[in-house]
């Protein structure tokens, strides 16, 4: 295990930032390289709402999907929202594989 260490990128709503701190600490643990949102906008960083900001965010978490082998989405009671959505249909047209919190229903 030392030093195959995959990267995975966690994408899902910024409401979430509980869940996304414990998948943080869960997937390091199961030893990989864990890249994270940098801003809770729905969570209290309003920053995030400052003009050009939002969108220079997401622009952001693709360039970290980018160097992503995985993503993992934090999908608290199965939401997804329009921008976890996207970034879920980016990843899987990068042909990265996708886990998630909750399996969604098929």
């Amino acid at each position: 295990m030392i030093g195959k260490y995959k990267v995975i990128t966690l994408c899902g709503s910024t409401r979430f930032r509980d869940a996304f701190m414990q998948a943080q600490k869960d997937l390091t643990l199961q030893g990989y390289i864990v890249i994270s949102v940098g801003l809770f906008g729905h969570a209290g960083d309003d920053e995030v709402w400052d003009a050009g900001v939002k969108e220079m965010l997401d622009d952001m978490h693709k360039r970290k999907i980018d160097m992503a082998d995985e993503i993992f989405v934090v999908n608290v009671d199965g939401y997804i929202g329009r921008s976890t959505r996207e970034e879920i249909d980016y990843a899987r047209a990068s042909k990265k594989v996708v886990k998630y919190l909750v399996p969604p229903e098929e």
